[in-house]
């Protein structure tokens, strides 16, 4: 069946009563559902987490949802017990046999008493012990060290995987498990009847229902548990189950499979007891490093900044700000490999045909005609032949089947005849012609994609071809945009002369959507440093890097230069460029914020040339250098030497560049006019009509 839609984790209690939330022995439970981990939920008596559980499964399977929970307890005994107390080796039996027997209240429960019920059907004294009552219980000895002759081990098999784990008979006392079992048995054999046909509890059932309950131990993953509470806090309990639920919830399809292929029909089984470290596979690894204040600093003296320089040291000051995910291949295309993959199977799996023919061993060949008896059957794409072709004999075979024994070589239907279950012709074929050797195109275990790789519809078809269903990816990064000056309206507002439409927004947004970026309108702010703070507070939360327009300059209303300065992490690079010039490069509690001009010619070039790239690396990806092409010029120009220029151009039809009629950074027609910048160096230059120069299409900037 498909992946689970929704984790379930629940840390159960034996208590007689409910204990108020934040002390030990209370009951909890976690959901992830499509991969989201929600708060841990306090369900209070045994009584209130049944109701809530037999909810929540409703819930989730009328809305088909794929459903795993996993409970803190065990799920059986050492073999040979479920017999001895009920007469059939069938765990479910026991889990009946309790039910019948365990009586729950709000105030007390039975659980000792039950327990010296069955010690008294065996032989020896035990093996249950640890009575937590003032009263004696009959056949039930107060201390572990009381019992004699058990009939059966201290420890599961389980429980023998997982050393630190406590055995099923401890009734009290620290890590008393023993009265979790017996007063959650009851509870699962309830929910096993109430879901008949839509659940199984594993490892004794194939786990390929919609409903699906599973033995786990929070601690498999103490250490992680502890570090979320050294830096997070909270109660252990909720935040174990939070924990290992996101681990069960980001594991890949296959690594949650391999752990649920262990079978046990009568003792049961811990999720993940052989395997811990696959288990952990499934939690996200930690947050990236944040960017130091003083990544954008200039050394003493800069002033103009050239080109390189600035793209240089840019590079160098920059790092993945964003977290690792979990996602099916399906839905990776734009998306960036946190990590290498290789290949799980190799592509073609299996030798196959290229063609529609006939298959034979060579050696039985020659020169001139040849013909050959037919061996009965075929062997086709998905249906293999299954026996060996005689040699000097053929077999039908068609396009994509797996070549059988006793065939190297096929021949093209279209190059033969066939009468009376024979084939004829001419000879000689080239030994293993219009075959395909299995691993040919990608070897299993071969490098596929290194981690940085933005994933295309092509990478999606090899991962899903060489067995990878799932992939851990950079999550998106988000990309805030925000426009800034008194001088901006929105448009479709009242018409002002004074003032003009804002044009930057939807333009850097939509940049930021084309390169498959999470873009986050953060709206407008006026002169208004106080606002303007809030909204650059409210961008560090919602975006991991913000791109703003206007004031980047040192002007008196220029408010992003001065607030980025006041945080203590803002450089002025005036870089030598045009159209552009200033280029404020910050942080803001943490987020890199890009400071471009307000002119939208101005602020679209520093994009492409700055942000573009800053972006990719920000993303989890390699810094990306556009693709350039000399062509020849269809203009004339003298340029001055000092800065570099970037002029909006397009290839007109005699395959030479045009430029637009005005070098503007107001001419946003310009823009739309282009399909391209011409980049003249930082030298002098007088260009000619004819005379070589570099153009960058708009398309080398993935635009």
């Amino acid at each position: 069946m498909s992946r689970f839609d929704t984790i379930v984790m629940v840390d159960w209690s034996a208590a007689a009563t409910a204990p108020k939330t934040g002390r030990a022995d209370t009951i909890w439970a976690a959901v992830a559902r499509d991969g989201v981990v929600g708060e841990a939920e306090y369900l209070g008596h045994r009584i209130d987490a049944e109701a809530w559980l037999t909810g929540l499964f409703d819930a989730e399977l009328t809305a088909g949802r794929r459903v795993l929970a996993g409970f803190d307890f065990p799920f059986g005994y050492p073999a040979g017990f479920a017999e001895a107390v009920t007469g059939h080796a069938d765990p479910f039996a026991l889990w009946d046999w309790l039910d019948a027997r365990i009586e729950d209240s709000r105030t007390a429960n039975n659980r000792f008493d039950v327990a010296g019920e069955i010690n008294a059907r065996l032989p020896g004294t035990g093996p249950f012990w640890g009575n937590g009552l003032k009263r004696d219980i009959p056949h039930l000895p107060r201390l572990g060290t009381d019992r004699r002759d058990m009939p059966f081990p201290e420890r599961r098999r389980a429980e023998t995987a997982a050393p630190r784990a406590f055995p099923v008979w401890q009734l009290s006392g620290a890590g008393a498990v023993g009265g979790q079992v017996l007063m959650g048995l009851p509870v699962l054999a309830r929910l096993r009847r109430r879901f008949t046909g839509q659940v199984t509890i594993w490892p004794f059932e194939r786990p390929d229902t919609p409903l699906v309950i599973a033995e786990v131990w929070p601690s498999l993953l103490a250490d992680e548990v502890q570090g979320v509470l050294t830096t997070q806090g909270g109660i252990k309990d909720a935040r174990q189950v939070e924990v290992l639920a996101a681990a069960i919830a980001g594991l890949s399809e296959a690594d949650l499979a391999a752990l649920l292929s262990v079978e046990d029909t009568e003792e049961g089984w811990i999720l993940g007891a052989e395997d811990p470290d696959r288990l952990k596979r499934g939690l996200a690894p930690p947050a990236p490093p944040p960017l130091k204040n003083d990544c954008f600093a200039l050394p003493p003296g800069v002033d103009w900044t050239p080109v390189d320089e600035a793209l240089d040291r840019l590079k160098t000051a920059i790092h993945p700000v964003v977290g690792h995910m979990r996602l099916a291949t399906a839905a990776a295309e734009g998306r960036i490999l946190a990590t290498p993959v290789t290949a799980a199977r190799a592509n073609p799996p299996a030798p196959n045909s290229a063609v529609d023919g006939y298959g034979f061993a060579h050696a039985a060949t020659g020169e001139g005609p040849q013909i050959l008896p037919l061996t009965p059957g075929r062997a086709a794409a998905g249906a293999p032949f299954d026996g060996v072709v005689p040699k000097g004999h053929a077999l039908r075979i068609l396009t994509g089947a797996v070549i059988p024994d006793g065939v190297d070589t096929v021949v093209l239907e279209e190059d033969v005849t066939t009468s009376g279950g024979r084939i004829a012709f001419q000879g000689p074929i080239k030994p293993r012609a219009n075959t395909r050797k299995a691993g040919e195109d990608i070897a299993q275990g071969a490098d596929v994609f290194p981690a940085g790789r933005r994933l295309t519809p092509a990478d999606l078809a090899l991962l899903s071809a060489v067995g990878r269903p799932e992939v851990d990816v950079f999550a998106a990064l988000r990309v805030g945009v925000l426009s800034t000056g008194d001088e901006l309206a929105a448009p479709g507002s009242t018409p002002d002369p004074a003032r003009t439409y804002d044009a930057n927004r939807p333009m850097l947004l939509a940049m930021a959507d084309r390169w498959g970026y999470q873009p986050v309108d953060l709206g407008h702010v006026g002169d208004d440093r106080a606002a303007l703070r809030a909204r650059l507070d409210e961008g560090a939360d919602r975006a991991d890097a913000i791109l703003t327009s206007g004031g980047a300059s040192a002007g008196d209303e220029d408010h992003v230069s001065a607030l980025l300065s006041e945080a203590g992490a803002m450089e002025t690079w005036r870089i030598a460029l045009k159209p552009g010039r200033p280029l404020a490069l910050g942080l803001w509690t943490g987020t890199p914020v890009f400071g471009l001009p307000g002119n939208p010619v101005a602020a679209f070039v520093c994009t492409l040339i700055f942000a573009r790239p800053a972006f990719s690396v920000l993303a989890g990806g390699s810094w990306t250098e556009p693709v350039g092409f000399t062509v020849p010029a269809a203009f004339e120009k003298r340029k001055k030497p000092g800065r570099r220029e970037y002029l909006r151009a397009r290839i007109n039809a005699d395959g030479q560049a045009e430029v637009f009629a005005s070098e503007g950074s107001g001419r946003i027609s310009g823009l739309s006019w282009a399909e391209g910048l011409v980049e003249i160096e930082d030298g002098e230059r007088h260009i000619r009509p004819g005379d070589p120069v570099r153009y960058l299409p708009f398309g080398s900037f993935g635009l």
